[in-house]
């Protein structure tokens, strides 16, 4: 279900997703409304499930994470439940940053950081003779060209 957000929301959204930080008297002066309304509002988001969490961003290369790769997997049945089991595997690989279930050629695939190849080389060798897995392609990252996990607010 979606939820209907008027512009002061957005705007909320908007600051909240540049600085998960901001003070609630900071964050309602950008709003234009008063702190305690926007105590409220932000809250109401929470409880709404449009606001999931609050975290910091890390620099995986700082922390010796030199390697991202993507694993793009192909099942041999598509069954939901087969579908679900991987889905469950997927979040249990601490490896596995990111994991879409995908239309067309491939069934998922996976955004993968390791420390090194070898590390890499280890969870493709665990991942290729993991259950119902029918094959596993591979792509290392040159660079990163844009990260910008916000949702546009415009």
């Amino acid at each position: 279900m979606k939820v209907r957000l008027d512009q002061i929301d957005r705007k909320i959204l908007k600051e909240l997703q540049s600085d998960g930080r901001i003070t609630n008297v900071e964050l309602a002066r950008r709003a234009g409304i008063s702190a305690p309304p926007c105590l409220r509002r932000v809250r109401a988001l929470e409880e709404a499930g449009i606001i999931r969490g609050y975290r910091a961003l890390l620099d995986e290369k700082s922390l010796g994470y030199d390697v991202t790769a993507f694993a793009y997997v192909s099942l041999a049945r598509q069954a939901e439940a087969d579908l679900i089991q991987f889905e469950e595997r997927a979040a249990q690989w601490p490896i596995v940053r990111e994991c879409f279930m995908l239309s067309g050629e491939v069934d998922f695939v996976m955004k993968c950081v390791a420390r090194d190849l070898r590390d890499f080389q280890t969870f493709i060798i665990e991942l290729t003779g993991a259950p119902n897995v029918e094959s596993v392609r591979t792509s290392l990252t040159i660079r990163e060209s844009k990260n910008d996990p916000a949702v546009p607010m415009d």
